[in-house]
């Protein structure tokens, strides 16, 4: 039996979907069930997704998830990112069999970035057929802008 040395062996082919003004449920189910299909999937542009719903109350919301201690031990208490990219991939875990082996290989096959990386530049992004963010009766949030609340800030 040959092993092949990872040098060698072929890059890996995304679907790319590009995340810019896409509602973030929506697009994490349909990215989700791709994994599951067996595809390798980069999403673009995370921090540019929108929350439908008033900002304050999902800002609240994700607080509290923040602030959920475990008593006992804190080290098993869940962890949520305030950076956009691993707050999107986190999203999509959770649309994922994740503790089976099935969702395991999916969610090593999710890539997410903040803006588009240099080996994705080229890429046409898969178009999903969405409702425009703007004509949501409730409004929005950027993930950015939960992300700044929840008390992200930007190293430059």
């Amino acid at each position: 039996m040959v092993r092949k040395e990872k040098a060698e062996q072929e890059p890996t082919r995304y679907d790319v979907y590009d995340a810019e003004g896409k509602v973030l449920g929506r697009l994490a189910s349909a990215v989700a069930k791709q994994l599951v299909m067996g595809k390798s999937v980069a999403v673009v542009n995370a921090s540019k997704a929108v929350i439908s719903g008033k900002g304050g109350v999902i800002a609240a919301r994700y607080k509290t998830r923040l602030d959920l201690k475990e008593s006992e031990n804190p080290e098993h208490s869940p962890y949520w990112s305030r950076r956009p990219d691993m707050l999107v991939k986190r999203i999509i875990r959770g649309m994922l069999p994740y503790r089976r082996p099935k969702g395991k290989d999916a969610y090593r096959r999710l890539r997410v970035f903040m803006g588009v990386p240099e080996e994705l530049k080229g890429a046409k992004p898969i178009e999903l057929n969405m409702k425009d963010p703007n004509r949501i009766y409730t409004g929005y949030i950027t993930v950015e802008e939960l992300s700044k609340l929840l008390g992200y800030r930007v190293k430059e």
